[in-house]
């Protein structure tokens, strides 16, 4: 293994095993610096780049998390869940804003490095281990970009039988097959736990079927 990789997996491990002990203190930020913009930084993009991602894609992405102020680091996508990369759907919260913007148009392969404000962070309150008001810095390596449970192409997929909705059953098949296919299969629980969430989330007159109004949080042309 690289020296490089291999000191990155020990920082990682490091980290998560001594950062319960470290005590951090606040950074008072001007209104400028709460409200300014993810800056970018590409560090690898593979000579064939696509696809890209987009708002409702899902992606498979290893980031680790610092803090701009001291370069600590926060989070480390290697050691933590068994240390597989992070499954994650484009643009509808399930990451901070920031990274929502700043992984948008990446490839399999590329590399970013995204700077990302407190206003689009974690904030003003912060998150252990985040102190309020940081500035924060991630180191993004995305895997795989695919059509996401969000895309109207995947609700046609998942909809067998053409009725314009969705039953829990359906979005569960739908979400094995897409982890199968990517190598990460799961156990029931976790596809359980998954299809739950965006039943809470979509399913908005509570009728345990999610139309494809509901579905349609982008407002596609396509319906």
């Amino acid at each position: 293994m690289h020296s490089g990789m291999m000191w990155r997996l020990v920082s990682c491990t490091l980290w998560l095993l001594v950062s319960s002990q470290l005590s951090f203190w606040c950074v008072w930020a001007t209104p400028a610096e709460l409200d300014g913009d993810v800056k970018i930084e590409v560090v690898f993009k593979p000579e064939q780049c696509a696809p890209k991602s987009k708002r409702g894609d899902l992606m498979n992405v290893h980031y680790d998390g610092f803090l701009a102020k001291d370069g600590s680091q926060f989070y480390c996508s290697r050691s933590d869940k068994a240390g597989h990369p992070q499954w994650f759907v484009l643009g509808v919260g399930q990451v901070i804003k920031g990274l929502d913007i700043g992984m948008e148009d990446m490839c399999p392969g590329e590399k970013r490095k995204i700077t990302v404000p407190p206003g689009l962070a974690f904030g003003e309150k912060g998150k252990d281990p985040v102190p309020p008001n940081a500035t924060v810095v991630f180191e993004v390596e995305v895997y795989s970009v695919s059509r996401g449970p969000r895309s109207m192409e995947a609700f046609g997929q998942m909809d067998l039988d053409r009725d314009r909705s969705l039953t829990k059953a359906e979005v569960k098949e739908y979400l094995k097959l897409e982890y199968e296919k990517g190598g990460k299969a799961r156990d029931d629980p976790f596809y359980e736990k998954i299809m739950a969430d965006i039943f809470r989330k979509s399913d908005h007159d509570r009728d345990g079927l999610i139309s494809a109004k509901e579905y349609n949080i982008y407002e596609h042309d396509e319906l």
